[in-house]
């Protein structure tokens, strides 16, 4: 069966690759039956002539066999189909303007579409590569009771997990993990790089074999204190050791531990990090003890580790979830006797659930995915009014064939072929379309993943299946999109009216679908434009906020001991030469210790005021220190009072400045200055707030009930670890200037890392950056195309109605009322898409509320803006077709067919 079918396949792909020679074996195989015929009648005594004229009788006819063989094959059709592209390539040939601009049109359309899917599909559907049983891998997330309101975090502790392994029956595989960017390498070549720590069961998940080595088990996964054994990632190999075989057994400093290479990660492998592709796997309790350098499996307090489970085939999500939720509470009961408090289930009502492996579907998902799913959204809008666009144009072309058409209907040809004819016209643009959608997806792509996703990102449309298999999809529902209507449309006409007409369209008819398809354009425009104008509304306004500090000029410098042992005092004396040595950089400013830095590492401990109860309960409260120098530094104003500054040492009465929303929060409608905090606990000694300063975003550009307190730095007496250093210009051109100044003063393997201050703020930003440049993007885009599709219109409207103009001017028409007659059509044709566009983004408003930033969906001035811009395009577009117009010459325009 499978042979003849393969025998078949070669028949036909031959038959149309050598069709000559097909054709000569087939005459000759006719002829050679017509003979044996032929000598059949010769020997019953007929002469040779009458015994071939009888074979061809019986034969009923060679052609006929020819054809019936053909048909028989499958050939006709393939020859057809043939014909039919050959016909449709030399009609683009004759007008390779026309073919370039749809091509490039749909190209664009597809090639959005292409993009966004990639990166979708990504973060929304595709499981981590090489994860077995996908369906089946999940998430676990915790939730509880926390000021009055549900919080729900996905990081616990070490104790946790060990709990969730030993009490649970729901899963086949329980792994731990978490992804840190600690120091990796010595001296000059040690770079901060991500860096997974993972149970030996977190490659369980996978089915995944070592590109080198193998990976790390139980045995160096042991409590308290892990085996130093690393595992490279693939693109970390190839990059820092050129692929060598013989890196096996070498050693790697990854933080304080001095780790020997036992295996390198297949390619393309990144596991469940979602902060970029990891250059080095770990055991997970290596690294806690390098972190820790103490045990830490019993400590409850420390929450930095994530939970990644498989369910056991036949066990449903639901009895999955009981399973958790009962080894929750199982674990708050030890975690409470651990700390000697009552577990207080009632009140903390703990739970667990099992969520999505991919975060961006999870309950924690960040606003960056849904602007990601709006913007895919808006791709397919772009490619709706791409579609419309070339529809136009193929309509206006259809239209202009009219005539051609109808003499070949005249002559016999079938409406089958002819619609066959002019969608294989629509297919092979659309094709050319998709692979120039490729090539824009692959490049475009690269720089969306570049400027908005994590690092390392995984991408290539090329290499991707899925995504190839969408841009044939897009383009397959392209080509139907735009040759059926067109095609349909030429041939509804009668013979003799087409033929009459002289290719000229007639009765309303003229141009009732192009005049759709063009609001069409409009309509969608308005909307993708109106989105832009939101979202760019939202990003000058975050941009505009101010945070309670300056970014640009900031470095944060972090040390990085590596093991290198110090006490507290020699720590706090190396952070002041530290300090020190900063501001004698070239194009330092200030430098000052900090305890925490916003969007980064904030410390928060319980505050206490005399004749306030619940503190707790009117916000929440992130402690600042620094030196004499932090405000000017961070570029922090003082409101009221004074900073501290040189005299509030150790041995000074404790002060403080607090922020202004800490002042209304305690103290609504009186004076904070003078009042006492107490830090710590409620027998702390007092500390006299001496200023309040402006109020600083920590956490959240949005977050409400965050408030700062900033003490002393000698009054703080720990070491922190952490600097604040302020440059002139931009911190990102000073930054390994400061890093290899201060690098000199590290002792042993100790390691300073110094980056820019924006790196920590920018990411929050991130789903208003994309959001805007996307929208504007494809708002361009949009209304460029819905530009050029009015202008093609207008333009074909004039070349129809040349005779109808004549007249008028014949009767006397100025050439004003001629360019209002022509610019009034198109500016209706626009106004009514402005209506319908902005109806529709109003209805739609309410679902992009949450992603804008202190703006309304509502907006006016946004709305007002793009009216305006839609109907200067439209002016713009009309006007030279409306000003040809205008120039007809009546008596060469009443003699035209």
């Amino acid at each position: 069966m499978l042979s003849e079918l393969w025998s078949d396949i070669r028949y036909r792909i031959r038959a149309v690759a050598r069709r000559s020679a097909v054709e000569r074996e087939m005459n000759e195989e006719l002829r050679f039956h017509l003979e044996r015929e032929a000598d059949k009648y010769e020997a019953r005594g007929l002469a040779r002539d009458e015994a071939l004229r009888r074979a061809r009788i019986a034969f009923g006819g060679v052609e006929r066999v020819k054809e019936e063989s053909r048909d028989g094959r499958g050939l006709v059709l393939l020859e057809t189909m043939l014909q039919d592209l050959r016909y449709a390539l030399r009609g683009l040939r004759a007008k390779p303007a026309f073919a370039i601009g749809i091509v490039v049109t749909l190209g664009l359309g597809i090639g959005a579409n292409a993009a966004m899917f990639s990166i979708i599909d990504r973060l929304l559907f595709r499981p981590p590569a090489y994860m077995k049983d996908a369906e089946h891998v999940h998430r676990v997330y915790l939730t509880w009771v926390s000021n009055r309101s549900d919080r729900t975090e996905r990081q616990m502790q070490f104790p946790r997990y060990v709990d969730f392994a030993q009490s649970t029956r729901s899963f086949s595989t329980v792994a731990a993990f978490a992804t840190w960017r600690p120091a990796v390498g010595d001296g000059d070549a040690a770079r901060e790089r991500p860096v997974t720590a993972a149970s030996a069961s977190y490659f369980d998940l996978f089915d995944a074999r070592p590109a080198l080595g193998r990976f790390f088990t139980a045995f160096d996964d042991s409590v308290p204190r892990g085996a130093p054994v690393a595992v490279l990632g693939y693109a970390f190999w190839q990059s820092d050791f050129a692929g060598r075989a013989d890196v096996l057994g070498k050693q790697l400093r990854v933080g304080h531990t001095l780790c020997t290479i036992i295996g390198v990660a297949p390619e393309q492998f990144t596991g469940v990090s979602d902060q970029g592709v990891p250059a080095v796997y770990v055991p997970i309790t290596t690294f806690a003890w390098d972190l820790r350098e103490r045990d830490y499996s019993r400590q409850y307090t420390w929450s930095w580790i994530e939970l990644v489970v498989r369910r056991r085939p036949g066990i449903a999500v639901a009895a999955a979830d009981a399973d958790l939720r009962t080894a929750f509470r199982r674990s708050w009961i030890a975690q409470a006797a651990a700390m000697g408090q009552p577990p207080a289930l009632e009140s903390y009502r703990p739970r667990a659930a099992l969520g999505p492996v991919q975060l961006e579907r999870g309950p924690q998902a960040g606003a960056e995915g849904k602007v990601m799913t709006w913007v895919s959204g808006v791709a397919l809008i772009v490619l709706l009014i791409a579609c419309a666009n070339v529809a136009n144009l193929l309509l206006s072309r259809a239209l202009t064939r009219r005539r051609e058409i109808g003499l070949r209907l005249a002559l016999g040809v079938s409406h089958t072929r002819l619609i066959r004819q002019l969608l294989t016209e629509s297919f092979l643009l659309a094709a050319l379309g998709g692979a120039v959608g490729l090539v824009a997806a692959q490049w475009g792509g690269a720089v969306l993943r570049a400027a908005f996703l994590p690092g390392d990102f995984p991408g290539g449309v090329f290499t991707d299946g899925r995504t190839l298999a969408v841009a044939l999809v897009a383009t397959i529902v392209t080509a139907l999109l735009t040759g059926v209507a067109p095609s349909m449309y030429a041939l509804r006409s009668e013979l003799a009216v087409t033929l009459g007409a002289g290719g000229r369209e007639t009765g309303v008819r003229r141009s009732l679908t192009r005049t759709l398809l063009l609001v069409l354009q409009a309509t969608l425009s308005v909307v993708l434009l109106i989105g832009a104008g939101l979202f760019v509304r939202s990003l000058q306004n975050v941009r505009a906020m101010r945070l309670g500090y300056d970014v640009g000029p900031v470095l944060v410098v972090a040390r990085n001991m590596r093991g290198v042992t110090m006490s507290d005092t020699a720590k706090l004396i190396l952070e002041q030469r530290l300090v020190d040595e900063a501001r004698s950089i070239p194009g330092v400013i200030s430098a000052t210790p900090v305890a925490s830095v916003p969007f980064w590492a904030n410390e928060g401990r319980p505050i206490f005021v005399p004749g306030v109860d619940s503190v707790s309960a009117r916000g929440n409260f992130y402690l600042q220190a620094g030196n004499p120098d932090y405000f000017r530094t961070m570029g922090t104003r003082i409101l009221r009072g004074r900073a501290f500054d040189g005299h509030d040492d150790v041995r000074a009465p404790r002060v403080a400045v607090i922020s202004e929303g800490m002042a209304r929060a305690l103290w609504p409608g009186l004076e904070p200055l003078g009042k006492c905090l107490r830090i710590g606990s409620d027998t702390a000694p007092c500390t006299t707030v001496i200023g309040v300063a402006e109020e600083m975003r920590l956490r959240s550009l949005s977050a409400e009930s965050e408030y700062t307190y900033y003490l002393p730095i000698a009054q703080y007496a720990e070491p922190t670890g952490m600097a604040l250093v302020r440059v002139a210009g931009d911190a990102a051109d000073r930054a390994d200037l400061v890093r290899r100044y201060l690098q000199r003063l590290m002792p042993g393997a100790a390691y300073i890392s110094a980056q820019p201050f924006r790196n920590m703020v920018d990411p929050t930003m991130q789903s208003w950056r994309f959001g805007a440049t996307m929208f504007v993007a494809f708002g361009a885009l949009a209304l460029t195309l819905a530009g050029v599709g009015l202008y093609g219109v207008i333009a074909y409207g004039v070349a129809q109605r040349r005779q109808e103009i004549g007249v008028r001017i014949a009767l006397g028409a100025q050439a004003t009322s001629i360019v209002r007659l022509v610019v009034g059509g198109g500016l209706r044709l626009v106004t009514t898409g402005v209506v319908l566009g902005s109806l529709l983004a109003f209805m739609a408003g309410r679902w992009v509320t949450g992603l804008l930033f202190e703006e309304s969906p509502s907006d006016p001035a946004v709305y007002i803006l793009v009216a305006v811009t839609l109907v200067v395009v439209a002016l713009l577009a009309t006007a030279v077709p409306a000003v040809a117009a205008s120039r007809l010459d009546p008596n060469v325009a009443l003699r035209a067919d």
